[in-house]
């Protein structure tokens, strides 16, 4: 489909633009056709609703800072595990800022972005921060089936929150101890030593 950009202000009179794209059409639109020059570090979030473990296969938000590195820009991906529509990103954008400082000071390995999950906490409740890596969710999907109108079906997916595996060093693991995650992700996703078994089969 055609995109398009609109320019807008954000509320606090900030120029900004908005798109009818993806988070990662987000990202190409500004390199393509809006930046003279790419810039030093992408920030995609925050994102209401978190973004660990296998979410992150489904997440526009990480794939937005995926784009991101695809360029070669520094990424980060933010979300807050929250679902409430009134919420405070105070705390989390604040934290973002401080990693985003840091980040630009010390850089990133080519094809690497940082996931950062932060608690839906007050600043007081926060217990600190943790560098994870990803966890196992357990999703709990369930499929209605419905006719519209005319007849024809229809489908929701939807179900309970999913939940996950609490293992320590997860950035499930992380959030439920009321912590900041933070997980390095490496764009390639190959099993390298199931290249060499593969090659047994013959």
């Amino acid at each position: 489909k055609p995109l398009r950009i609109r320019e807008t202000r954000l509320s606090d009179g900030s120029p900004a633009y908005t798109t009818n794209g993806a988070p990662s059409d987000c990202v190409a639109l500004a390199l393509l056709a809006i930046l003279l020059q790419p810039p030093d570090l992408l920030v995609s979030g925050i994102n209401p609703g978190a973004n660990m473990a296998n979410d992150i296969l489904y997440s526009g938000t990480v794939t937005a800072a995926m784009e991101g590195v695809i360029s070669g820009i520094p990424s980060l991906a933010v979300s807050l595990d929250t679902c409430e529509e009134e919420t405070d990103f105070t705390y989390a954008a604040r934290f973002t800022a401080g990693l985003a400082h840091q980040v630009h000071e010390r850089g990133l390995p080519p094809g690497v972005l940082l996931n950062i999950n932060v608690p839906s906490l007050p600043p007081s409740e926060i217990a600190g921060v943790e560098i994870t890596r990803l966890g196992q969710r357990l999703y709990k999907d369930a499929l209605v089936k419905r006719k519209d109108p005319r007849g024809r079906s229809y489908y929701w997916i939807g179900g309970e929150r999913p939940g996950g595996v609490t293992k320590e060093g997860t950035d499930i693991w992380a959030l439920g101890n009321r912590k900041v995650s933070i997980t390095p992700i490496r764009l390639d996703m190959t099993d390298h030593p199931m290249i060499d078994e593969l090659k047994k089969w013959g």
